[in-house]
């Protein structure tokens, strides 16, 4: 037993010393490569002389990385996540200055800027070469998971010897997206999960879809998913009257209020509280683990619950942060690169990706990513019995992209990989593990309502009622029809400008867009407007909004029939009519007029929902944002999303059932963690103290 510890010790010795020569001859061929960095005097030194100051610089960027560069990121957590990233290569060449400046042959010199480079090449490097060597010692690399696991175990309670689950969310990836990127060859994990690529293989899971709200969007589904509960959640963002504010979801503010909602309704702290985490997310879901939770950003938190101390446990290590700061700025290159060639190409649809955006892409496909997969690595390494992570890359080129675009099929890639990564980690988990993966719903293809009709929704409205428009909206058709429909509405001359006839001192309507849904509330009004109201008020309105091609249907109060739906030609729905015939939201596919009376009874329900064109043809609907790939509203994809689970679970639905709304998608998560909850048995000390 002593000889084994003794060549364990040996083999760990010797890849440190094999790490440390290719870190010393990757310092020589840069000095040789860059002139402002030399390892050498002014007066020249013998080989042998340079290859000791190499040596020594080595082992000092070394230790001061090992040492040091935890303590820097740690002081660095208030920072910003996004300039901590680009703050990686600043602190990584100061390390290697001071390296050069406590060398004892005290020979070596760089410029600041050459010292980030040969910092960033060097630690780049000695990751390769730690990683290679591991792989190729897969029993090193067993233990290192272990000792890692052990060490984390005692830090909390015994773990359970019952499986514990994994929950990834794939944001935004609808289930026609995810069974095409799987028979492409796109996605090769969830292909041999399903059995799908000819291996003869069984399958290991079953992928189930799933219908959203009328909602369809991140915090409703998600609220719903961790806290059984979508009510009172219209769109991504709306005006709340009785507090005279705008709740937009992805808020810290607003995400806070909506779990404390949740909470309250349904009496339960949510999906996670038994020993659970939560990683990446808009809402805790009651976890007594969080990193990067949107929820807890707006209030103060604990060292142990800080959303940003999720950034410290991944970038503490020096090559992590270094590989991701190295990613980060490719992936803005590359998405510059891909910007640049579609508007060469003359591609259609398309929406600006100037100004921030290659930024704000890089951190949700690469920073965000690796610091969640890094986070839930280590939840199950902790033996944790329930972990939700939420990893956001797709949604978030899909918008700019589109859905079915090539920039789009290469962030799946990436997901399937991360998706492989986490499965591999599980056989060193001190526990098992089910990996269930989900998404919170689909996208729609489809160009911007602007860019079809040369002006936004607000201008309609403000056109409708009878506001004052550019004079560019003026000069489109509908503009034109909606002032024509103004001075009819009014029995205006047709030489009278109708703006100069609008109510005196009337404020103006809040217009808010969440992807193809549109809510347009009347502010000075405290209670919830009804048609009747809106017409005597607004006497075009309406009709200019209904009539209009690239709207679908509205949705408004009634006084005579509680609520109707409005669409064109003057056609007026009931929602009570609506299970009998859905008339113009037939269209929209099975569950439209469900969703639509559900939203019809939530205290925040805007005065006008609308809801965009939809071509059934081509699943094709009208962002009222400017996203050529959207989500948020009724038509397409978007509200499609999946449910992909292990067969050891039970099934989702029954034969014939439908899964409808996230709140059922949260009763099915609770159910498979009772099953899979068990007699608690804790892991016996013999097997820890190996595991150690």
């Amino acid at each position: 037993m002593r000889g084994v510890r003794w060549r364990r010790i040996a083999r760990q010795i010797g890849r440190s010393i094999a790490v440390w020569a290719v870190s010393t001859v990757t310092m020589l061929a840069l000095a040789g490569l860059l002139p402002d960095f030399r390892l050498q005097s002014p007066d020249g030194d013998s080989a042998t002389r340079i290859a000791v100051t190499a040596a020594c610089g080595a082992g000092a960027f070394g230790v001061l990385s090992a040492v040091v560069w935890p303590l820097l990121v740690r002081l660095l957590l208030l920072v910003p996540a996004l300039v901590l990233g680009l703050l990686v290569f600043f602190l990584n060449g100061s390390l290697l200055l001071l390296a050069l400046r406590v060398n004892p042959s005290a020979r070596g010199a760089a410029a600041p800027e050459t010292a980030v480079i040969v910092a960033a090449a060097m630690s780049a490097v000695a990751s390769a070469t730690g990683a290679a060597l591991a792989v190729r010692d897969d029993e090193a690399y067993r233990r290192r998971l272990q000792r890692l696991a052990a060490r984390r175990r005692r830090r909390g309670p015994p773990c359970s010897a019952a499986p514990g689950l994994v929950f990834v969310q794939l944001d935004g990836v609808g289930h026609d997206v995810l069974t095409a990127a799987v028979r492409k060859g796109l996605m090769p994990t969830v292909a041999r999960w399903l059995a799908t690529g000819g291996l003869g293989t069984p399958p290991t899971h079953r992928l189930t879809p799933w219908r959203t709200d009328w909602s369809s969007q991140t915090g409703a589904s998600q609220l719903g998913i961790l806290h059984g509960s979508t009510f009172d959640v219209p769109a991504f963002r709306w005006y709340e009257k009785d507090r005279g504010e705008v709740m937009v979801c992805n808020r810290p503010t607003s995400a806070a209020e909506l779990q404390r909602r949740a909470i309250a309704r349904t009496g339960d702290a949510g999906l996670l509280t038994a020993d659970g985490a939560s990683r990446g997310n808009l809402f805790s879901g009651g976890a007594g683990e969080q990193a990067l939770v949107l929820s807890i950003a707006a209030r103060r938190r604990s060292r142990e619950t800080r959303s940003r101390a999720g950034y410290f446990a991944y970038f503490c290590d020096p090559a992590n942060a270094v590989r991701t700061a190295l990613s980060f700025v490719a992936e803005v290159a590359r998405e510059i690169g891909q910007s640049t060639r579609a508007r060469l190409r003359g591609e259609r649809p398309r929406v600006g990706r100037g100004g921030l955006y290659p930024f704000v892409r890089a951190f949700a496909t690469v920073v965000e990513r690796d610091v969640v997969v890094a986070a839930v690595m280590g939840d199950m390494l902790a033996g944790r019995t329930a972990v939700y992570a939420d990893l956001v890359a797709y949604d978030e080129v899909a918008h700019h992209s589109g859905p079915h675009s090539r920039d789009a099929e290469k962030v799946l890639q990436r997901l399937d990989r991360s998706l492989a990564l986490l499965e591999r980690v599980a056989d060193h988990a001190p526990r098992p593990y089910r990996i269930v993966v989900l998404s919170d719903h689909g996208q729609s293809p489809g160009e911007t309502f602007r860019a079809r009709y040369g002006l936004t929704l607000a201008d309609l409205v403000r056109a409708g009622c009878g506001l004052h428009v550019p004079r560019r909206v003026e000069r489109t058709r509908s503009g034109t029809e909606a002032r024509a429909a103004v001075r009819a509405a009014l029995r205006r001359p047709v030489e009278e400008r109708p703006e100069h006839h609008r109510p005196a001192r009337s404020p103006e309507p809040i217009v808010l867009a969440s992807g193809n849904l549109g809510l347009i509330s009347f502010p000075d009004v405290h209670h919830r407007m009804t048609k009747e109201e809106i017409d005597a008020r607004h006497p075009a309105l309406l009709t200019t909004l209904a009539n209009h091609p690239g709207i679908g249907f509205l949705l408004v109060a009634s006084e005579k029939h509680g609520g109707v739906v409005l669409s064109a030609h003057g056609t007026e729905t009931p929602l009570a009519e609506l299970a009998a015939d859905p008339g113009p939201l037939a269209r929209f596919g099975p569950g439209a007029a469900e969703a639509v009376r559900r939203a019809h009874s939530f205290p925040h329900t805007a005065d006008i929902m609308v809801n965009s064109a939809h071509d059934p043809a081509d699943g094709e609907v009208l962002a009222f944002e400017e996203q050529i790939g959207s989500h948020g509203g009724l038509g397409g994809a978007q509200s499609r999303p999946f449910l992909l689970s292990p067969l050891e679970l039970s099934a989702p639905a029954g034969p014939g059932e439908e899964l409808t709304g996230a709140e059922q998608v949260h009763h099915v998560l609770r159910r498979w963690l009772g099953e899979l909850s068990g007699p608690q048995v804790p892991l016996a000390a013999a097997e820890e103290e190996r595991a150690a």
